[in-house]
């Protein structure tokens, strides 16, 4: 995920001048700025980022200006390492205020957003003390250290998940939004993907998915998996995995020279290192088995899509652990851990689930309930108010 600590659209109408907003994801900043130009369509959007981060080459890839402040993270190891990035930390601290201050009062805007990023402290606060209106998005369940932080000082926070309004102080505050997702996947259709893909009606697929870059633990149960599936007499599902661009060679070469498999596509296990139209693989499938960051759960909820969830144990505060929880109680996905997810798990966790397509339509039913529909609209909206003055 991307942290984008701001983006500002400057409009000519004369009851919005400037317009900052900043994004976690670069995914949803993108469907919002597109959103406030299609609206808006004279407007100019500025980015802020960490400087050295990949938003710097990504955003104007997609033809938005960035700037860069300095920032890192709170390291909290106690090692020597640990002491030396939070002396870098606190160096940061002190540079990025007056630098997002000189951006601010430059650009002028109407409104800033913010989504909990580390970068999007800095230009909160400054935007804050210059009496600018100000919003905090936050994806997560459980607010981030960021998000609390700016708790006191924003006018509005929106949030992803209608349970995540209790874990705020000032709950007067929150407007449960949504989290922003592709376009493709709002416009999702079984049945038409998989006529696209030239995948059979009754033909199970299970698509898994661990992020762009992998994971490699996740990588290397997923190919035992695949080597438990292929020992059966016969295949029980189609899989499409995504190894990650850092992941295939490792996974290939484990599977082949390890586990001593062979032919695993053409026994209907296609391990790829990146799937490149997800909405359409995704409303093909019968289940997911992926990851619980926030915008992946958002579009599992917009498709209605049943999930066996893996949250990933090396992220701040368990956040995405929280997250899964949120749909699991939902009744539209199955938590494991990964600790407990052992190759046998999965797979007749899997196998369970297909064999039930009455428990999989319940679920489908309950992801589609869990979802907040228009959230892209839904932060416009609040954002355009708070600009307006309203």
């Amino acid at each position: 995920m991307l942290h984008i600590s701001e983006l500002s659209v400057r409009t000519a109408k004369p009851q919005i001048d400037d317009l900052v907003m900043a994004f976690g994801d670069l995914l949803p900043a993108l469907d919002l700025s597109c959103q406030i130009g299609e609206l808006l369509p004279e407007s100019e959007i500025l980015f802020i980022g960490a400087l050295g981060k990949m938003e710097m080459e990504l955003v104007p890839r997609e033809g938005y200006e960035i700037r860069g402040v300095p920032v890192s993270n709170l390291s909290r190891s106690l090692s020597v390492e640990g002491i030396r990035h939070n002396i870098k930390f606190v160096s940061d601290l002190i540079k990025s205020g007056p630098a997002c201050r000189k951006i601010i009062e430059e650009f002028k805007p109407d409104v800033v957003i913010g989504t909990g990023g580390y970068v999007c402290y800095p230009v909160l606060h400054e935007a804050a003390k210059l009496g600018i209106p100000t919003v905090v998005h936050e994806s997560n369940a459980e607010p981030g250290l960021t998000t609390r932080q700016l708790e006191k000082c924003v006018d509005k926070i929106m949030v992803g998940f209608a349970e995540a309004r209790e874990n705020y102080k000032h709950p007067e505050k929150v407007v449960v939004t949504g989290t922003p997702v592709r376009l493709g996947f709002m416009r999702s259709d079984k049945s038409a993907a998989r006529r696209a893909l030239g995948i059979a009606e009754d033909e199970p697929l299970v698509v898994s998915v661990w992020g762009s870059l992998g994971a490699t633990e996740m990588n290397k149960t997923v190919a035992r998996m695949i080597a438990l599936a292929m020992d059966g007499a016969e295949r029980p599902f189609r899989l499409v995995h995504s190894a990650g661009k850092r992941g295939i060679k490792s996974m290939t070469e484990y599977m082949s020279e390890e586990l001593g498999l062979s032919d695993w596509k053409e026994a209907g296990f296609d391990v790829v290192d990146y799937i490149y139209d997800m909405p359409l693989l995704m409303a093909a499938a019968d289940i997911v088995l992926c990851r619980s960051g926030a915008s992946t759960l958002a579009e599992l909820t917009a498709i209605g899509k049943p999930a066996i969830l893996v949250p990933s144990p090396n992220v701040v505060n368990n956040h995405q652990e929280k997250n899964a929880r949120v749909l699991e109680r939902g009744g539209g996905a199955v938590v494991l851990l990964e600790s407990d997810a052992g190759a046998d798990v999965m797979l007749s966790t899997i196998n369970g689930l297909l064999s039930d397509k009455e428990k999989l339509a319940e679920m489908e039913e309950h992801m589609r309930d869990l979802a907040v529909e228009n959230a892209t609209d839904e932060i416009t909206s609040i954002v355009l108010s708070l600009a307006s003055g309203e």
